[in-house]
C-alpha cells in the first residue's frame, strides 16, 4: 500500500469527514489517523479581485492523494465556477507539491448532462474532464454519471475514471426500510408495486431498478422542447400494466428543475394509483424545482422523495414533507479503500438483486 491521504476542497470537507471517519474503520494500520486525515491539507486563500489560490500545508511528496470535490450545491455555499477554479488550482498545488498520485473523487460531477456533441455548443463535461486530466489527475471516481458514453471522453491510459452505481444504494434503503423481508417482497412488493422511468432515455435505468425487485415497469415518454432548456411540452404513459392501485416509484439519476417529474406525477395521479414516490441519486434541485416538489407533496400527489447525499439537501426537508436522504459516505470509503489496496471493485459494480440481499 503506497502512503496516501484523503483531502478536500471547501466545498466537500463535512462529507469528507464522514467518510475518513467509515475508512478508519476499514483499514486497520497504525496511526491510521495520521496517515488519511487531510481535512486541514488545503487551503483556499480568496483576493479582492475574485482570483483565489490554493496552498498545501504539509509535505505530501509521494503520496497518493483522494481530494473530495463538489461544483454542485454544497453546504459552504460556494457556488459552480469557484468550486470548478478552487479543484484545479488544488490539482496544481498538489503536482508542484510532488504527489505521486492524484485522484479526484466528485460524487456528483454539476457538468455532466453536458455531454452532447451535435450542437455549436462548448461540450462542459469534455472540458471539466480534460482540464481535470491535464492538469494531472491520473483517476477520476464519481456516482451515477448522466450517460455510459461520458466515459469515453477521457484516454484511460492518461486518466482512469470510475463510475459508481449508487442506484444500489437506494435500492438497499428500499429493502432495509420498506421491504424488510424476502416474504414481504415475494407476496406483496411483486404483486403492488410497479417502477416508472421519467422518459423513455431513462427506461433502460427504470427496468434495471425494477428487474432488482422482480416488478413491473412502466415507462413514461417525454416530449421536450429542444430550443429551450429544461422544458417539457407533454408525457404519454406507456404500459401494459394496470396501474391503478400500486405504489409507484419514479426512478432516475437526477432531479434537476423537477419539470419532467412535476408533469409526470400528475400524469400518474390520473391512472389512481395508490401512491406516487420519486426515487433519484442527484437531488440538483435548481429553481424552481423545491417549489415544484413542496406543491405535489401539499395537493398528497407525492408520498416519499428518496435521494442520495451527493448533493447537499438537507436543508429542504421542511419544505418537502417526504424528503428523505441516503448517506454515501460510507460507500465512498469501500471505494477508497479498494483503489490504495488495489483491489477489485467489481464487488461494487455487480447487479444488485433484492431476493439475495433480503435473504
Amino acid at each position: 500500500m503506497n502512503p496516501f491521504v484523503v483531502c478536500a476542497t471547501r466545498s466537500m470537507r463535512n462529507y469528507t469527514s464522514q467518510v475518513i471517519q467509515y475508512l478508519s474503520k476499514y483499514l486497520s494500520f497504525s496511526k491510521i489517523a495520521d496517515q488519511i486525515n487531510g481535512i486541514d491539507l488545503l487551503n483556499t486563500d480568496c483576493f479582492a479581485d475574485g482570483e483565489l489560490e490554493v496552498s498545501v500545508n504539509s509535505s505530501i511528496r509521494g503520496k497518493d492523494v483522494i481530494i473530495f470535490s463538489s461544483s454542485a450545491r454544497n453546504d459552504a455555499g460556494i457556488n459552480v465556477e469557484e468550486a470548478k477554479v478552487e479543484l484545479y488550482h488544488a490539482i496544481d498545488a498538489l503536482i508542484r507539491c510532488q504527489a505521486k498520485r492524484i485522484i479526484i473523487f466528485e460524487p456528483f460531477i454539476s457538468c455532466s448532462r453536458s455531454d452532447r456533441t451535435t450542437r455549436r455548443s462548448s461540450v462542459g463535461l469534455w472540458v471539466h474532464l480534460k482540464t481535470l486530466s491535464g492538469l494531472g489527475a491520473r483517476h477520476i471516481v464519481t456516482f451515477q454519471l448522466h450517460s455510459d458514453k461520458s466515459k469515453t471522453m477521457l484516454d484511460p491510459s492518461v486518466c482512469a475514471i470510475d463510475d459508481i452505481p449508487a442506484l444500489t444504494l437506494l435500492k438497499k434503503y428500499l429493502c432495509d426500510n420498506y421491504i424488510k423481508t424476502l416474504d414481504r417482497l415475494e407476496n406483496d412488493v411483486r404483486a403492488n408495486w410497479a417502477f416508472c422511468s421519467v422518459d423513455a432515455g431513462g427506461e433502460k435505468l427504470a427496468r434495471v431498478f425494477a428487474n432488482s425487485f422482480g416488478a413491473p415497469l412502466v415507462v413514461a415518454h417525454k416530449q421536450r422542447d429542444y430550443s429551450k432548456p429544461n422544458t417539457v411540452e407533454s408525457i404519454n404513459i406507456l404500459s401494459a400494466e394496470p396501474v391503478e392501485g400500486k405504489v409507484l416509484w419514479v426512478v432516475d439519476d437526477m432531479i434537476d428543475t423537477a419539470g419532467s417529474v412535476e408533469k409526470l406525477v400528475r400524469a400518474l395521479s390520473q391512472l389512481k394509483p395508490k401512491e406516487i414516490n420519486i426515487i433519484s441519486v442527484h437531488s440538483v434541485f435548481s429553481a424552481p424545482a423545491v417549489d415544484k416538489l413542496e406543491s405535489l407533496s401539499n395537493e398528497g400527489l407525492l408520498n416519499k422523495l428518496i435521494v442520495a447525499d451527493t448533493v447537499s439537501c438537507s436543508n429542504y426537508k421542511e419544505r418537502i414533507p417526504g424528503l428523505e436522504i441516503v448517506p454515501s459516505a460510507e460507500l465512498a470509503s469501500q471505494i477508497i479503500k479498494a483503489i490504495i489496496n488495489n483491489e477489485s471493485m467489481s464487488k461494487l459494480l455487480r447487479a444488485f438483486d433484492a431476493s439475495l440481499y433480503l435473504k
